[in-house]
């Protein structure tokens, strides 16, 4: 709750180490303000009443509990889209609890279903597609813009490829190399970074004449193959003055140290699988990649001490072409000077200094390494993500995902973080005193549902989260299926399916009975006694009865009554 003041009296006194989130209410009523009213709205809204003397207005304030790269329509698309997700992924651990006898579900093959359900849930929240490839492509074109990405989407992916995918834990360097050329441009507005800095020299790479003599083409060259981007390297190589057909003849030793060193980036050994599109020789087993790997090193080394570069005359480029080699050979001064943050000199490393990494062995300590290397004055919401899980804390990454990223994925992500660890499952699965006797897993998906309550747009899709959470889930639901409007004949129906779906026959019953008596209260008599009849309720219809036997006898008496008044004597 953000702290605001009416005159100089604080609403909510704030005490704390960090500043409260401040938000603007725009009202247009003059000062002073008597008397302020709060409430919940829909969503996570606040609605604000405000008086000033005669004159009063209410205003919504929209909480930073979503996020604003989506908009609320995709976030109901998300949320309507991930239900069938969930509650498949639910129903296979009961049954697979079941079969095993144990309430632990890991003693098969369970991070599978996880990936699987992962991937579902992950192709709701987009991704950076690329548009398609045109027939004759532009030589000038760098880096290729697709669909912008998101935080959130970026934040699942990162998850999965640590907890989730299994099988990628071989090639887990290589995953991080995807990841950040898939996002790298969410990292722009709290750092500078190499993804900037290329979209920035691209949009003025036409207007340069000679490029190997502009000072950035070899920072970015550098910087892009630091991060493992050999295609945007090879690309921009070949944009290399000494390509021209009109200087082959006089600048052949210049193109042969080119091509050369754009031959030994292609061939660049990965460990991972095969990958259309993405330049280097993939291998999928250790022993043969350190082999090819050894081998390709002395290459390098090889070029590093040919004669040829004293024969070069051009300086650009041959200080420029070293220095990539430089990079490939690890030199740690040049990939931190290449780099812009942290997270792109992690990744280097892997690339570059440690190769042969598996798993996720020291990675933490190199992280903090690399953020001494790399001070932050800013920090980046997944760069705060990335560190908690490095540092292998269920709870901080849980934090984290809370605070910066909102309910839906805290519901949701539990499942990851949770898959293929017994210890994670205990952990957030315990009952604790300090939450009421509820585990952490069933508090965040409390919350979740009760924002999905709040609207009307979402609130039929609350009952599938209450109805998983076993300590206070079908109270909260009851509650849920009673605040419901009686008078709209949809929301009536929907109510009632939902009770027979979980089988809450009794509150369907009084639900049906409720209906009846505000549709016989409002002059709805049919309704009033067909929806009594639904909900059996023998003792209102009995009373209904008589009224109308009451009424009706009443009015016979009446027109009797009239017609001896006129019989003559």
């Amino acid at each position: 709750m953000p702290s605001d003041t009416v005159g100089n009296v604080a609403l909510v006194p704030f005490t704390g180490d960090s500043p409260p989130a401040v938000y603007p209410l725009h009202h247009g009523l003059a000062p002073p303000i008597s008397r302020l009213s709060i409430s919940w709205a829909r969503g996570s809204s606040l609605r604000l009443s405000l008086f000033a003397g005669a004159a009063a207005k209410v205003v919504e304030v929209k909480l930073a509990g979503e996020d604003s790269e989506i908009p609320d329509a995709h976030w109901r698309r998300i949320a309507y889209g991930s239900v069938a997700p969930f509650a498949l992924l639910q129903s296979r651990r009961s049954s697979l609890s079941a079969l095993l006898k144990t309430p632990s579900p890991y003693r098969s093959d369970w991070w599978e279903h996880v990936l699987q359900y992962s991937k579902e849930i992950g192709s709701l929240l987009g991704g950076p597609k690329l548009p398609a490839s045109p027939i004759i492509e532009d030589p000038n074109v760098i880096a290729k813009r697709g669909e912008e990405p998101t935080s959130l989407k970026a934040a699942w992916e990162l998850i999965e490829i640590f907890y989730v995918d299994k099988q990628s834990q071989a090639w887990l360097p290589e995953r991080l190399v995807d990841w950040l050329a898939d996002y790298a441009s969410l990292f722009t507005s709290t750092h500078e970074t190499i993804h900037g800095k290329l979209v920035d020299f691209q949009k003025e790479l036409v207007n340069i004449q000679v490029i190997e003599e502009d000072p950035r083409y070899w920072d970015l060259l550098s910087s892009a193959l630091s991060v493992g981007w050999l295609d945007i390297v090879v690309k921009m190589l070949r944009l290399h003055g000494s390509y021209q057909l009109d200087q082959l003849s006089n600048r052949e030793l210049e193109n042969g140290l080119v091509e050369a060193v754009a031959v030994l980036i292609s061939k660049m050994p990965r460990m991972r699988p095969e990958s259309v599109g993405k330049l280097g020789e993939c291998y999928k087993s250790k022993p043969d990649f350190i082999k090819a790997w050894e081998k390709w090193r002395s290459q390098i080394t090889k070029l590093d001490c040919s004669r040829f570069w004293i024969q070069c005359d051009n300086q650009q480029t041959r200080e420029g072409l070293r220095n990539l080699l430089q990079i490939m050979l690890g030199n740690t001064e040049s990939l931190c000077m290449a780099t812009c943050y942290w997270i792109e000199l992690y990744i280097s490393h892997f690339l570059y200094i440690r190769p042969f990494t598996m798993g996720i062995e020291s990675m933490y300590n190199l992280a903090q390494k690399c953020i001494q290397l790399k001070p932050r004055s800013s920090t980046h919401r997944l760069s705060v993500l990335m560190i908690g899980i490095l540092e292998e804390n269920t709870e901080v990454v849980l934090a984290e995902c809370s605070r910066e990223f909102g309910p839906w994925l805290v519901a949701h992500a539990i499942e990851l973080l949770t898959a293929g660890s017994e210890q994670a499952e205990i952990l957030l699965h315990e009952e604790r005193y300090n939450l009421g006797g509820i585990s952490i897993v069933e508090l965040h998906r409390l919350v979740y549902a009760q924002i999905l309550s709040s609207h009307a747009l979402t609130w039929q899709i609350a009952p599938i989260y209450l109805t998983s959470c076993m300590k206070q889930g079908m109270g909260l639901l009851e509650n849920l299926l009673y605040r419901q409007s009686a008078q709209h004949n949809d929301v009536l129906l929907k109510n009632i399916e939902i009770c027979r779906l979980y089988e809450l026959d009794h509150i369907s019953s009084n639900i049906m009975k409720i209906a009846g008596v505000h549709h016989w209260k409002h002059g709805h008599k049919g309704a009033g006694v067909f929806w009594l009849q639904q909900a059996q309720d023998a003792s209102c219809l009995d009373k209904i009865a008589q009224q109308l036997f009451d009424s009706v006898g009443k009015s016979i008496s009446d027109e009797s009554f009239k017609v001896v008044l006129i019989i003559p004597q």
